[in-house]
């Protein structure tokens, strides 16, 4: 079954929201919702939507990045998943399964929280459970310390997509896996005119966005007291490729026995961005939210 990609636009508050749709060219079987991370874009999902041809895939730019990087403030969790909500009205989606990527985790579950109808179950990807302040550390320097390099990316210009290219070549997660879907990736977030070329995240949005990724009380409670179906999968190395990733084991471990309602799962032989950005990585997640979608009730397949 062949799918055919297009663009689309749905007014939020603020403007306008583009997202990306795979759709079959016979009547789908359901919905999937791919969600993002903090400074990426839809472009992170084409490997995970073509294992899907079945479904009508639909993936954002969030609020701040991509081609809805200009749509204003205010940002935050319950601002995207208002967003995320509208997404689904104007495309007529009763309920979803809804997959987020890193920040885009806590978007999925503040979604689901907020508006438990329209999310049928949920996957977590590398994100979504908080992610506590080292001690010490003050809220003005979290975003440095959760993000690292990505934050100072945001303020960088290239001359040309090739030196932007190779910013990501020597880029310790893509050393060994700079594959044409990492390639596409980076293109897409080039904005500007040359020799300015910018990441196309906006930084006060992600800057904003990372005070969030700790989980206040409310985005605990709504995690905690999540009514569908939801997992969660740990990729084994980090933002730079390292050990100790972003969730440690130990932390997973605390996480299962506090969360009896998730189900765990560890990725193979991936960091935090190839978890979605290349072959392997994108087959691993597939094969978990087929799982989800054999699991669903018939009704939300519509």
């Amino acid at each position: 079954m062949t799918t055919q990609q297009s663009t689309i636009t749905c007014q939020v508050d603020g403007g306008e929201l583009t997202a990306a749709v795979w759709q079959p060219e016979s009547e789908p079987r359901g919905t999937i919702l791919l969600i993002h991370g903090i400074s990426a874009s839809h472009m992170s999902w084409p490997l995970v939507a073509k294992a899907f041809p079945e479904y009508r895939v639909i993936a954002p730019d969030l609020r701040g990045r991509g081609a809805s990087r200009d749509l204003p403030a205010p940002f935050g969790m319950p601002q995207h998943a208002n967003d995320m909500n509208a997404l689904l009205a104007a495309t007529g989606t009763d309920s979803a399964l809804v997959v987020g990527h890193s920040m885009g985790a806590f978007v999925a579950t503040t979604l689901a929280a907020q508006f438990p109808e329209r999310v049928s179950s949920v996957l977590l990807i590398d994100g979504g459970l908080p992610i506590p302040a080292p001690a010490g550390v003050s809220m003005e320097d979290l975003p440095q310390v959760i993000l690292g390099p990505a934050v100072d990316r945001l303020s960088m210009t290239f001359a040309n997509r090739e030196s932007y290219q190779d910013f990501w070549r020597v880029h310790p997660a893509f050393a060994d896996d700079f594959t044409e879907a990492t390639r596409d990736y980076v293109d897409y977030d080039l904005v500007g005119t040359a020799p300015e070329l910018h990441p196309a995240s906006n930084l006060a949005a992600v800057s904003f966005d990372a005070l969030q990724l700790s989980g206040d009380t409310g985005y605990l409670a709504g995690l905690q007291g999540l009514t569908m179906p939801a997992h969660f999968i740990r990729a084994p190395r980090g933002l730079l490729n390292q050990v100790p990733a972003l969730y440690s084991p130990q932390e997973c471990d605390r996480w299962r026995s506090e969360l009896p309602h998730v189900t765990f799962s560890e990725a193979a032989d991936v960091n935090h961005y190839t978890i979605t950005l290349t072959q392997r990585g994108a087959d691993g997640v597939a094969g978990v939210m087929t799982e989800l979608l054999a699991n669903q009730p018939r009704e939300v397949r519509a």
